[in-house]
């Protein structure tokens, strides 16, 4: 519990001792970017002052370096795969004190009951979990979630204990133009975070204009530096598929870290076991010649000036005493860390209601389903990139027999469809995907960004059929089929994004799946956020929905032949 006032402003004066301090170790004073050698007094979770201070309780932070911890300025829970709690146990140790989650996943599942549930299902643990409102459900007109989010369901979210904002405004064509569902969406909140990528000069302008204040979507330093100039806050961005920071470091050298801060969006949870996660950010940042300081401050007091959490993010006199002791400036891996002044509390397993599962609303499937009627000619094709999530759109002539359209592996010519799974409509967005390296079989996953229909690529029809019809009996989940066979699963039963087992059992099968898309041929890192990623209409420059090719830079649905 908060200690009260009066007796915190008694341990700053020295008149009382502090429940525990830290002494010997160098102390970063985030705001003028320096080490002091100092005592931290600790009293009921708040720092009372710097300087020297008894207390009942002592921590040797001799030849080490405390710091605020690790705050991640835009993440999607949903992208962990796991339960709020099971997420909690694998980044608390890296350093990740705090996050800003935007639940658009499971909104597009399960609408903003689904979202209260989050809510809820985050509320008192040792990693403090702020949301914002998801602004864009669906993304574009050309998705289709459970259902659409109203500015009155937005409104209701936004008045919950702690939705500090609108999340990212995905529908940037929208924006620009001054749609008018748009405009209401961003009337509702002062505080957005945005999603532009690709957009600059005078587009860049109307968006910023429209009072929306970050991006996380720049992959170019061309990119960041526009919305640097344009009063935006850059979000560096690095997932699993989308990995900017290389690419924007070059801007901290340039500017210094000022209106800059880390982010990681979408990390799948076998990458954050190994790699970690906001320290990561940091620690690569450093690696690649960035002051230790500058990469500090965008992973701890940025993102918390950026979303007004005015508690958060400094080893300071009124700032909550979330604290961590590094052995090294190097690795940025704690050897201690508080929340609130102490080592993380146990958490007890989180309950999962009957009414989350069961999302997956398929009828019978065969392999007729992704057939192709083809005659000749070229085809709009989906190109992959490495490391990142936009695509190219390119040209290629499919191989067809029979009147269909086939699969190509000596091409690296792949058929992809996106399967509507909220209401049981039987739609299906077909078309062909370069990339993946698959030599066989499919893979296929209910976690396809950001309405989370059945996404699925593969070599033929039949083994397409059989792994959604997997997917429909298990409740979704990501899968890989050879033949007919199912050759690895991870079962994910929660809205089809979550999985309910604990986080040993959830990596164990993470990296089975992995395993079993390289022996199909794959050679991509994270293929299942790839995978993912191919159905987001607001991403150029091609992508697929369950109701078709989508040209991301014209904003328009086009047929799957080139005419």
């Amino acid at each position: 519990m908060d200690a009260p006032l009066s007796r915190r402003l008694a341990v700053a004066r020295g008149d009382e001792p502090a429940d525990l301090v830290i002494r010997g170790g160098n102390v970063f004073s985030v705001f003028t970017r320096e080490w002091l050698e100092t005592d931290v007094a600790i009293v009921e979770g708040w720092i009372a002052g710097l300087g020297e201070y008894e207390g009942r309780d002592e921590l040797d932070a001799t030849d080490r370096w405390v710091v605020p911890g690790f705050i991640d300025a835009h993440m999607h829970l949903e992208s962990s795969k796991l339960l709020v709690d099971e997420f909690a146990r694998l980044v608390l140790p890296f350093g990740t004190t705090a996050v800003v989650a935007d639940p658009h996943e499971i909104a597009n599942v399960l609408g903003t009951d689904g979202v209260h549930w989050l809510l809820d299902a985050s509320a008192g643990l040792p990693l403090d979990v702020y949301f914002m409102a998801s602004s864009c459900v669906p993304a574009s007109q050309f998705e289709s979630p459970r259902r659409a989010l109203t500015p009155g369901d937005l409104d209701a979210l936004l008045r919950r204990r702690r939705v500090i904002g609108l999340a990212e405004m995905m529908n940037f064509p929208g924006v620009i133009g001054g749609a008018p569902t748009e405009l209401a969406k961003l009337a509702l909140a002062e505080h957005v975070d945005g999603h532009a990528p690709g957009v600059l000069g005078r587009s860049l302008n109307a968006y910023a204009a429209a009072g929306i204040r970050s991006d996380h979507e720049a992959y170019t330093a061309e990119e960041g530096r526009e919305r640097l100039r344009a009063g935006m806050w850059l979000l560096i961005r690095e997932g699993s598929a989308a990995r900017n920071l290389e690419a924007l470091l070059p801007l901290l050298a340039e500017y210094g870290p000022h209106r800059i801060a880390f982010c990681t969006d979408d990390r799948e949870p076998e990458h954050i076991a190994a790699d970690g996660h906001v320290n990561s950010m940091v620690r690569d940042a450093v690696a690649r010649g960035v002051r230790p300081e500058d990469a500090l401050a965008c992973a701890t007091l940025n993102p918390a000036l950026w979303h007004g959490l005015a508690h958060l993010g400094a080893v300071a006199p009124g700032y909550h005493a979330d604290l961590l002791v590094l052995p090294d400036l190097e690795r940025f891996v704690p050897d201690t860390v508080l929340k609130r002044g102490a080592p993380p509390a146990e958490l007890p397993r989180a309950e999962v209601p009957d009414w989350v599962r069961h999302t997956v609303r398929i009828g019978a499937f065969g392999p007729e389903m992704f057939r192709v009627p083809w005659q000749g000619g070229e085809a709009r094709v989906i190109g992959i990139v490495p490391g990142q999530i936009v695509t190219d759109s390119l040209v290629d002539a499919p191989v067809h027999r029979a009147g269909e359209a086939l699969a190509d592996p000596e091409r690296d010519l792949a058929k992809i469809a996106v399967v509507e799974r909220h209401l049981g409509t039987g739609r299906v967005g077909l078309g062909f995907v370069r990339g993946f390296g698959l030599e066989r079989g499919a893979i296929a996953s209910t976690v396809a960004h950001d309405a989370h229909n059945v996404v699925v690529v593969g070599m033929n029809d039949a083994s397409m059929a059989a792994a959604v019809r997997r997917l429909a009996n298990r409740g979704g989940g990501i899968v890989v089929v050879d033949g007919a066979a199912v050759v690895a699963e991870l079962p994910l039963p929660v809205a089809g994004l979550l999985s309910d087992a604990p986080l040993d059992e959830v990596l164990a099968a993470s990296h089975e799946v992995i395993a079993a898309v390289r022996s199909l041929g794959c050679r991509l890192d994270a293929p299942f956020q790839h995978l993912a990623f191919l159905a987001l209409s607001v991403i150029p420059s091609l992508k697929l929905t369950d109701r078709g090719l989508v040209d991301v830079d014209r904003f328009e649905l086009v047929p799957l032949e080139l005419t």
